[in-house]
């Protein structure tokens, strides 16, 4: 091995993305009108790492409370780290969930969403692959 690709690989190595040493990209929104149902909210998200595709990203969510409809396009990871909220599919299934929980949102999942305490949730995001 030559010295040049060493010092090539070192160069162009990725990065572990630590999320307390990181300055994420912080975000601030409410859910569109037509969507909302209950309350004023505020989400606040704070990105840490997006992949060159877009279709990966991860971060912190959080949320005051209230309810809205939800209809995802994307697979979603969370582990709930504050507060409780629930989550209500279009069949009437209810999802109770309070931090410790951890759960996947498939892409496609349709309902209503409700934060009862504010919320803070590490999330996962991948969309699927074009067909």
């Amino acid at each position: 091995m030559c010295l040049a690709s060493i010092v090539m690989s070192e160069v162009f190595a990725p990065e572990i993305v630590p999320f307390g040493a990181s300055r994420p990209t912080i975000t601030r929104s409410r859910p569109p009108r037509d969507r909302l149902l209950v309350g004023d909210l505020e989400h606040v998200t704070r990105s840490y790492f997006s992949d060159s595709t877009g279709r990966f990203s991860v971060g912190v969510w959080e949320s005051t409370p209230g309810r809205w409809r939800v209809s995802y396009t994307r697979n979603e990871f969370s582990h709930l780290t504050r507060g409780r909220m629930r989550i209500e599919d279009t069949r009437g299934v209810v999802w109770e969930l309070s931090a410790g929980d951890s759960f996947v949102i498939p892409a496609g999942f349709s309902g209503t969403c409700e934060v009862l305490e504010p919320v803070s949730r590490l999330y996962v995001l991948c969309e699927p692959a074009p067909q």
